[in-house]
């Protein structure tokens, strides 16, 4: 009996072995949580890309929104460990600590490959508010609780956490609007029919560049290179407020570690590429690969109790 188990340990070794010897052998699926037009979206095109060029075969962006991204993070849970379908995405502790129930498990279901960006997010108005200035948006909405309509990107999204840490540290309240991504929200910024927004940087530069809203501030604590003339939070008038994102890159949980550091090679090389790290510059966030899948889920380990305090403390949840 003791004989067969080896036996067959040996074969699933030698299995995987001859698999990421051959990987990749068909095109590769880069799944996003969120619908075109945002900062997720943007990231994975242009990973899609580089990775495509990296590899030697097609790696097609695919956008699968809904439900904060947990719709996407199912599916790639329930992938096969091959490689083949890989993921877009922000902290997982993020949902874990916002949804009840989830279809996953997100301390077991994913393989670390590498983070791919981190940046602050931008607070924002309609162009026909009367408020210039963050200051006058937090006394605005200290006098008139609940009448400023804030463009939401989805629940459990980056702007999501922004939006309710801010309504926490600067005492005040809006009314949230939640729409399928940050384009959606951006477009009913732009329209005018929401009055605030909290977005990630390429949702909204073209717009903000365009004249077509009004930025107030980022909401790291100072003003960020990759964002120039926009005050930080603390520089702007809110002090204690200090909120950031990043996207990182994941496989479903049991693919070989082989496989694993093809992918981060591959998306490492596009990430260090100058041409690659100006054009992630110019839309509000820095390129900031992991030197390996193992450095990478240090990181995510280490980063989950201060998420998990964050989504506490905010007191966003979701039913």
């Amino acid at each position: 009996m003791v004989s067969r188990v080896i036996g067959l340990l040996a074969a699933l070794v030698l299995s995987a072995s001859a698999a990421a010897q051959s990987f990749p052998a068909k095109p590769i699926r880069l799944i996003t949580g969120y619908p075109p037009g945002g900062s997720a979206d943007f990231l994975t095109r242009l990973l899609a890309e580089e990775m495509t060029k990296a590899l030697g075969v097609a790696v097609v962006a695919e956008n699968r929104p809904g439900a904060g991204a947990t719709i996407a993070s199912e599916a790639v849970a329930k992938s096969p460990p091959d490689g083949y379908t890989i993921f877009n995405s922000t902290h997982h502790t993020i949902n874990k600590a916002l949804y009840k129930k989830l279809g996953y498990d997100p301390d077991k279901d994913f393989a670390a490959i590498t983070r791919v960006a981190t940046g602050p997010l931008v607070v924002l108005v309609k162009n026909d508010l009367p408020i210039k200035s963050l200051r006058e948006l937090i006394a605005f909405a200290k006098a008139n609780p609940g009448k400023l309509f804030n463009a939401n990107a989805g629940n459990g999204s980056s702007p999501h956490l922004a939006g309710v840490d801010f309504m926490s540290v600067a005492g005040v309240q809006f009314t949230t609007v939640q729409f399928k991504g940050g384009g959606p929200a951006a477009q009913s910024i732009i329209a005018g029919d929401t009055d605030v927004m909290f977005a990630t940087p390429p949702t909204v530069m073209g717009f903000i560049r365009a004249g077509r809203m009004r930025a107030l501030a980022i909401t790291a604590k100072n003003a960020s290179p990759s964002i120039p003339g926009i005050p930080g939070a603390s520089e702007a008038g809110l002090n204690g407020y200090d909120h950031t994102f990043s996207f990182g890159l994941y496989a479903p949980a049991g693919t070989p570690p082989a496989i694993l550091k093809q992918l981060h090679a591959a998306a490492v090389k596009g990430l260090s590429r100058a041409e690659v790290r100006e054009k992630i510059a110019a839309q509000g966030m820095d390129s900031t690969p992991s030197v390996s899948p193992e450095a990478f889920e240090a990181e995510l380990k280490a980063e989950a109790p201060i998420w998990e305090r964050v989504v506490r403390d905010s007191g966003a949840r979701v039913e």
